[in-house]
């Protein structure tokens, strides 16, 4: 059972609720969470469940490798890790994230050709940030971006031409989690000066992006602003304590933060497109994903 517990340890099931965000929010995007209550296309919540199950085996998949190719360096700086501490090995952890990774890409085509396609190159983004890109300054936060941008794709990938017509939304996650990456590198060694500075001045951009876009394509674009409010009550503080102290604790939480806020980005765009009830539905995975976080690991 403890063997069960450490692989599931490295899926970071907290994490993976946000992924499942990305899903849905790609719904809204797409046009297919209204296509679903017009009851257009009944056969469109099976779509949606599988590529729930496909960014489900993505994520775990992707975060698993992480800690296969860190393992020696886990030794040293994250010990308590699953692999460092021995309750998992290196070729266990890199089997299970190969099956996920595989079920992920697998899962997507029963959707489509598309859906599979978008599911594979995420794949790959995954394995090459954990493998390469985390140890390249400009390319890595941009690789991670890149992963999350295409899972937001993977949930528009439900109705076809979607990708085509609002692809450039995918710039938000893109930015977004490229700024938290940057952000998470002083989290071990703190002094991480420049990199807190410009993770808060993205977050300023996403934020007004995601106004922008809720002012431009819904009449009651208000509706987006207290998603707005509380993504900048989870983000904008304990990125401004971290930058104030430079404490690698202080920097932990403040990432830590921003990968569960990911769930309100969501949350917010969707209500932009789709309206504040779709919007709070995706919010409601919140608490869900709080409260794995208090037993599994974020970062």
């Amino acid at each position: 059972m403890s063997s069960l517990i450490a692989h599931i340890k490295l899926t970071r099931p907290a994490n993976i609720v946000t992924a499942i965000a990305d899903i849905l929010a790609g719904a809204a995007i797409s046009g297919a969470v209204y296509t679903l209550i017009q009851g257009v296309d009944a056969t469109i919540l099976n779509s949606i469940a599988w590529l729930v199950l496909s960014t489900i085996g993505l994520y775990g998949g992707g975060v698993a490798f992480n800690d296969v190719f860190d393992a020696e360096l886990d030794r040293v700086e994250r010990p308590e890790r699953p692999i460092p501490s021995g309750q998992a090995s290196v070729k266990s952890a890199g089997i299970m994230a190969t099956v996920l990774l595989f079920i992920g890409v697998l899962a997507a085509w029963q959707v489509s050709g598309f859906s599979a396609l978008i599911a594979l190159v995420v794949a790959i983004l995954a394995v090459l940030y954990d493998a390469w890109g985390k140890h390249q300054n400009i390319f890595g936060p941009i690789n991670m971006g890149l992963c999350r941008a295409g899972n937001l794709l993977l949930g528009m990938s439900l109705i076809e031409g979607a990708v085509a017509t609002y692809w450039y939304i995918g710039l938000i996650p893109l930015l977004y989690v490229s700024a938290i990456t940057m952000v998470s590198r002083g989290e071990v060694h703190g002094e991480n000066t420049t990199a807190l500075k410009a993770g808060l001045g993205i977050y300023a951009i996403i934020v007004l992006s995601i106004f922008l876009l809720a002012y431009m394509n819904i009449e009651t674009w208000w509706e987006s602003l207290p998603f707005l409010v509380l993504l900048s009550y989870f983000i904008f503080p304990p990125l401004v304590k971290a930058l104030k102290y430079k404490e690698p604790s202080l920097i932990g939480k403040s990432v830590k933060a921003a990968v569960l806020a990911l769930i309100i980005v969501n949350a917010t765009i969707a209500a932009a497109f789709s309206g504040w009830i779709v919007g709070l539905v995706i919010l409601l995975l919140l608490p869900l994903s709080l409260q794995l976080a208090k037993g599994f690991a974020v970062t």
